[in-house]
């Protein structure tokens, strides 16, 4: 195993899956993952509910949702650590939904690094080779190529109390790629790292994936971490995905409000639909869905697609706060909604400031809401 070489096993001569590698991704390496009607209850709890997903091969995919969204259920479902009521769970066209975890070939990441403390970095790393009985100076060999691919070459006698934490996920990831697995799994990986860690160790990830072209699962509630990773994110709600697509598509184009609210932020304004736009404030602003029926509504509006104008809607500062390259800026309007603004940091409004506010005219999106008469 060296950097240059490692494949991932199983993909060689794999049926073709219906599912076609999307634009961008062809002739990348993995396996296809397929979900399909898949359902888990535990006791009147539904985890997953007719849960559908495709990985394409060599392609990174987030599960991003709130807690108890079900991404968790859906993963270990994948590795075999969860049964489930219903549905397949396919690997490149193979039907693995009764397989036991060994005969999976995944690989996995949790949150909790769970290294053998009697054993050194490499001796960590060989474990999984070890099982499948390869032979010493082949583990060996292998287990430096995967510590040098996560970049702990010269750590291989080291024991994990002599490891920071990032460390020790390093070599946890190292003996999750060791083996070659078709599937990479990662369960909240990084939640467990401070904040400047957490950001180099997301990136050292996606560039092994990226330089390996492993299919990989990512869960998080970390929006950042996944909009910054994956090719795709899959955003769950009651154990099925509300929307999934690209970091931009669901930015800039999110089905519901609830999507909206959730990743990134968003002011959640009451308006009207009429003929195809939102109106509000005396403002006509596109929809992200233009077949939205006309009526009463929530507008979802981002605080980037506010400026201060000095021909907008009137309001009040409330507060603001600095976030490094921006500011955030909380504006109370005479009708009491109260808005964030995204701006540049040369603006520095304080309370008690009157402003005005403008709409920037960015597609919005919006959901029909009951209105008593």
């Amino acid at each position: 195993m060296t950097r240059n070489t490692i494949t991932t096993a199983g993909t060689g001569n794999a049926p073709k899956s219906p599912n076609a590698a999307p634009p961008g991704q062809a002739g990348r390496r993995g396996a296809v993952v397929e979900f399909t009607g898949v359902s888990k209850h535990f006791g009147g709890h539904r985890a997953l509910d007719g849960f559908d997903l495709t990985l394409h091969a060599g392609e990174f995919v987030a599960l991003l949702g709130p807690s108890g969204s079900g991404k968790t259920t859906a993963l270990r479902a994948l590795a075999g650590l969860e049964s489930t009521d219903a549905g397949t769970i396919l690997i490149d066209g193979v039907d693995v939904s009764l397989l036991p975890t060994s005969q999976r070939d995944m690989g996995m990441v949790f949150q909790a690094y769970s290294l053998f403390p009697h054993l050194s970095a490499g001796e960590n790393v060989e474990f999984g080779l070890r099982m499948r009985g390869v032979a010493a100076a082949a583990r060996r060999s292998r287990a430096r190529d995967a510590l040098a691919l996560v970049g702990l070459d010269d750590h291989y006698d080291r024991f994990a109390h002599q490891l920071s934490g990032g460390q020790q996920q390093r070599v946890a990831l190292a003996r999750a790629l060791v083996t070659e697995p078709r599937v990479l799994l990662l369960d909240e990986p990084l939640s467990a790292l401070d904040a400047k860690v957490r950001v180099s160790l997301r990136e050292e990830i996606r560039r092994i994936q990226t330089e390996l072209g492993i299919t990989t699962l990512f869960v998080t509630h970390d929006q950042d971490e996944a909009l910054a990773v994956a090719d795709r994110v899959a955003v769950m709600r009651d154990g099925g995905i509300e929307q999934v697509g690209t970091p931009e598509d669901l930015y800039s184009r999110p089905a519901s409000p609830f999507i909206a609210d959730f990743v990134g932020l968003s002011n959640q304004l009451a308006g009207v639909v009429r003929h195809g736009f939102a109106e509000l404030y005396g403002t006509k602003l596109p929809l992200v869905d233009p077949s939205q029926a006309d009526g009463d509504v929530l507008v979802a509006v981002r605080p980037e697609d506010l400026e201060f104008s000095g021909d907008g809607v009137a309001g009040v500062v409330v507060a603001s706060s600095f976030h490094g390259s921006l500011r955030r800026t909380r504006v109370r309007l005479a009708d009491g909604a109260e808005l964030s603004v995204q701006h540049v940091v040369r603006v520095q409004p304080v309370p008690g400031d009157s402003v005005r506010l403008r709409f920037c005219g960015a597609p919005v999106s919006v959901e029909a809401v009951a209105v008593s008469r």
